[in-house]
C-alpha cells in the first residue's frame, strides 16, 4: 500500500513541477500544449487554491507550488523509509 501512495505522490510532484514550468510560458488556445496545460491546471488547482490563501503570490512569484512540493517531499520521507526499512 505504501508503494502505491509513494508513486501517487511522485506523480503529483511531477504535475506541480510541470505546472510551474507552464506558468512561465504563454500558451495560446491554438497551441498543441493548450489541452495538456488545461488538464494539469484542473488537476493541480484544487490543491493550490487553499495554499494560496495562506501564502499569497508575491508579485510575479507564486510560492504555493513550492510549498506543495515541499509538503509532498515531507510526506514521502517517512513512507520511503518505511518501505526500505
Amino acid at each position: 500500500m505504501a508503494y502505491i501512495i509513494i508513486q501517487l505522490l511522485r506523480v503529483a510532484a511531477i504535475l506541480f513541477i510541470l505546472r510551474a514550468f507552464l506558468s512561465w510560458i504563454r500558451i495560446g488556445g491554438d497551441s498543441p500544449l493548450a489541452g495538456i496545460a488545461s488538464v494539469i491546471y484542473q488537476i493541480t488547482e484544487p490543491v493550490l487554491a487553499p495554499v494560496r490563501r495562506i501564502i499569497p503570490p508575491m508579485g510575479a512569484f507564486d510560492l504555493s507550488i513550492l510549498a506543495v512540493i515541499i509538503i509532498i517531499n515531507y510526506l514521502l520521507i517517512p513512507l520511503v523509509a518505511q518501505t526500505l526499512g
